[in-house]
């Protein structure tokens, strides 16, 4: 019983101390810094690149670079927010990614979904809104309040027995390339983080609606039911995407001019 009462002490300490709001005011729990995830995410993509093949197609590689720079550079950073590293990978996953610390993977398969630079945007926009919200902490928090009996520090971080948390946090598997969903909430919250990003971009923000509805598409409509996946469901998606897109205040932003690559 004593155990018990001092865990749940520590427990509700922890929480009070790691309190924090996201960029759309949703609470969180965040008990990690900036430096340990960023360390974290790092390393990571650095053996993600020396197990993953990286795609040499230069029109592909500007491309998605391009797209990149126009989302980061507004963040309030004239040559694009500080850190910032994107690496195209020759798969044919129709996906992407992003770490703390500044950490971008762009599967080639993606560009057969994202039809052109607003839709790629929008996931990039995406991905990078699940950085800026701190999702990653947020699900590492979450584990290791869950397994109070692990050492609450930055070495837990790094140890081996904590590697598959750590890698779950940041939303990859232990097998390089097998990328973990986020939550229904967070997803949502990147949708929209993403999607004010890319308007504010000069992006065409009513291109995410076509890019998730050729998603759907992709996907074959396989997708299971809302209330059994972590993501919300494609017509729910659309549905939010579209609601935001009208509060969205116009923007000044210049058009970006990202040429797409010739698809074979």
């Amino acid at each position: 019983m004593h155990t018990f009462r001092l865990s749940a002490m520590i427990a509700t300490s922890l929480f009070i101390a790691a309190c924090s709001n996201s960029p759309t005011g949703r609470q969180q729990v965040l008990l990690f810094s900036e430096q340990d995830m960023s360390t974290l995410g790092a390393q990571s993509f650095e053996q993600m690149k020396e197990k993953e093949k990286i795609s040499s197609d230069s029109q592909v590689n500007r491309y998605v670079q391009c797209v990149t720079r126009a989302l980061t550079t507004q963040l309030g950073h004239q040559d694009g927010f500080p850190g910032w590293e994107v690496v195209v990978f020759d798969s044919d996953q129709v996906n992407a990614f992003a770490l703390p610390g500044g950490k971008i993977g762009v599967y080639t398969g993606l560009l057969d979904v994202a039809e052109n630079q607003d839709q790629l945007a929008t996931v990039i926009g995406h991905e990078i809104g699940h950085v800026l919200a701190k999702h990653s902490n947020e699900r590492l928090s979450r584990s290791q309040l869950a397994n109070l009996g692990l050492q609450i520090s930055s070495v837990a971080l790094g140890g081996t027995e904590y590697q598959e948390m750590a890698m779950a946090g940041l939303g990859l598997g232990l097998q390089y390339g097998i990328l973990m969903p986020y939550g229904r909430a967070q997803e949502s919250e990147s949708d929209i983080i993403g999607l004010r990003m890319m308007s504010q971009a000069g992006f065409d923000p009513r291109e995410s609606v076509t890019l998730w509805q050729n998603m759907s598409k992709a996907s074959g409509g396989n997708q299971p039911p809302e209330i059994l996946s972590t993501h919300p469901a494609h017509a729910t998606r659309i549905d939010d995407l579209r609601a935001e897109i009208n509060r969205l205040p116009p923007s000044t932003a210049k058009r970006p001019n990202c040429p797409a690559p010739v698809r074979s």
